[in-house]
């Protein structure tokens, strides 16, 4: 095996850790769904989102179910949402997007990456005027027109619709994302992800080694475990 094995093996872990981080962040997004609405997705947008977003990853029904059962328990600890804004080297925004249970360590956390990363660390809002919210679907496109989709769409807040593959994308405005998920449930369309994104308005255009530094800024915090998301506005 030698040399090959183990750059398969780093290459095997890797994706591992990457499984295992994105199933604990929809753990998370399954506590707080259950916890705002209840455990039936049947009457809860939110968890059935979820839900949907696990099994495109893979996540396996057990753990998925395990996860609504511990939402459920009055004694399971609640989640906060809370966002931490700052700029990383070269003027780079980054917006992070955490889930935690305890708000103190989590900004003790994000505020030292930013300063071991030469980032500096902003107050909530002050990136509001440089990301947009949306919503992204992606769906499958088998037999389905991008075209004539778009025009159906529309009236449910449809801003932008492509096809790339196998799979249609429709964008939608933040407000939008509830209606556009219920059209297309109506729809019997086969949703396999969707979420609300922060779409950069402005892109900053850094030198190569100030675009390494900003990823391995990103990377550091997107280890972290109240991490959800980290969005930037590189070029």
């Amino acid at each position: 095996m030698g040399r090959v094995f183990e750059k398969r093996k780093h290459k095997m872990f890797a994706r591992y850790d990457k499984m295992a981080k994105a199933f604990t962040r929809l753990g998370k997004e399954i506590a707080i769904a259950v916890k705002q609405s209840g455990p039936h997705p049947e009457s809860n947008a939110r968890l059935r989102t979820v839900i949907q977003n696990a099994k495109s990853l893979n996540m396996p029904k057990d753990r998925i179910e395990s996860a609504i059962k511990r939402a459920s328990a009055k004694e399971e600890k609640d989640f906060q949402e809370v966002i931490y804004e700052g700029y990383g080297p070269g003027g780079v925004a980054i917006v992070t997007e955490c889930a935690t249970d305890n708000p103190t360590r989590t900004v003790a956390n994000i505020r030292l990456y930013f300063s071991r990363g030469n980032g500096t660390l902003g107050k909530t809002g002050s990136l509001d005027f440089i990301f947009e919210r949306k919503g992204v679907f992606k769906i499958a496109a088998e037999n389905i027109n991008a075209e004539e989709l778009e025009l159906e769409l529309i009236d449910f807040g449809a801003e932008e619709i492509y096809k790339e593959e196998n799979e249609i994308f429709i964008y939608t405005r933040f407000q939008d994302f509830g209606q556009m998920q219920k059209a297309l449930e109506d729809r019997k369309l086969r949703i396999i992800n969707s979420e609300l994104q922060r779409i950069p308005v402005t892109l900053t255009d850094v030198p190569a080694e100030i675009q390494e530094a900003n990823m391995q800024l990103i990377e550091k915090i997107e280890e972290d475990d109240d991490v959800q998301a980290v969005y930037h506005n590189m070029k």
